[in-house]
């Protein structure tokens, strides 16, 4: 089997609130984030709530980076979507974890849209 995609899930724990509530700040981190994985950048939207958090969204040609903030809790979730083997996942997982100080952070990471290695796939249907 081989994967379209790579999924990070990154929860951070113990944020500084104010890290958490600051819309323009946040956005720059995570902007930050998908440049420093080699990702190209083609929208963002940020959007605040209140009384408090923020949710936003970076879609880039790999596929997108979102964060949800419950500043009130310092904590904060990351999604890290990437298609293909262009992007290091890795270098916006430690931009973000560098940025925004979380006493306790914990990842995930996970296969997603899996295929039959195409050779296996040949080899299947010469059995029929």
């Amino acid at each position: 089997m081989i994967a379209l995609g790579k999924h990070v899930l990154l929860d951070l724990q113990g944020c500084a609130p104010a890290a958490l509530s600051d819309v323009a700040a946040l956005r720059e981190i995570v902007c930050d984030a998908a440049r420093a994985a080699g990702a190209t950048i083609l929208h963002v939207a940020f959007n605040e709530f209140q009384p408090h958090g923020l949710s936003g969204v970076v879609v880039i040609a790999e596929s997108h980076l979102t964060i949800h903030t419950w500043p009130e809790f310092g904590l904060a979730a990351v999604d890290i979507f990437t298609c293909g083997e262009s992007l290091d996942g890795a270098r916006a997982v430690r931009h973000l974890v560098a940025s925004l100080a979380p006493r306790h952070h914990s990842l995930r990471e996970l296969e997603r849209c899996l295929l039959e290695a195409p050779d296996s796939a040949a080899r299947e249907a010469d059995r029929r």
